[in-house]
């Protein structure tokens, strides 16, 4: 009787376990099934660079205003997605220009549908100058007298919400966009500028 016992008590418990191994694993697939494959896609939609300057000395200081449209696109049939945040800094060669305003165009707290395009502008002005390393200072002078396009990069953090009824998954991509912006100088200042065109395809990840 009491290793009738023991074996049923054993077989109970292996019943109980892939009981809740098959449970993880439906979950998994209704996870993967759902979110993962449609991660959002992100292009620069325009890219607008003005007064562009640099100051060198021991330290640098680059001075320049810049508006960033990116067009966030939800390629779901089935999941809405919310955005709670929206953060975003321009780089050169690793450098931290500066992080974008507050403020953003719609807010970054809004709504994506499924299987639709949003819009978010971004703007960085800094006509007071950031300070950065000579080197780098130096790197970015460089670049504007070469004649060539200006090579920045947008690193924009996200924090959404992919919705699906009842369902809800949290998830932070990171968004990053290479900007090659082709510059002249503008009237008889020392600051440069340029723009870009549409079209330019962003890493996403998550």
């Amino acid at each position: 009787m009491s290793s009738r016992n023991g074996c049923g008590c054993f077989c109970g418990c292996i019943c109980s376990c892939i009981g809740s191994l098959i449970g993880v694993a439906f979950i998994v697939l209704i996870y993967w099934a759902i979110f993962q494959p449609h991660h959002i896609r992100a292009t620069v939609e325009s890219a607008t660079l003005t007064n562009l300057t640099v100051v060198s000395s021991t330290t640098a200081a680059v001075s320049y205003n810049l508006t960033v449209t990116l067009s966030f696109y939800n390629p779901s049939l089935r999941v809405n997605i919310y955005y709670d945040a929206i953060a975003a800094e321009l780089r050169f060669r690793d450098a931290v220009l500066g992080p974008a305003a507050n403020s953003t165009s719609p807010s970054s707290e809004f709504l994506q549908r499924r299987k639709s395009s949003d819009d978010v502008r971004l703007q960085f002005g800094y006509g007071g100058g950031v300070a950065v390393a000579g080197d780098v200072g130096g790197e970015l002078e460089k670049e504007i007298k070469g004649g060539g396009p200006v090579g920045l990069e947008l690193d924009v953090d996200l924090r959404v919400r992919y919705v699906l009824r009842i369902f809800k998954v949290r998830q932070k991509p990171r968004v990053w966009c290479q900007l090659s912006i082709p510059v002249k100088t503008e009237g008889p200042g020392p600051g440069v500028g340029g723009a870009v065109a549409p079209g330019d395809r962003c890493t996403v990840k998550y």
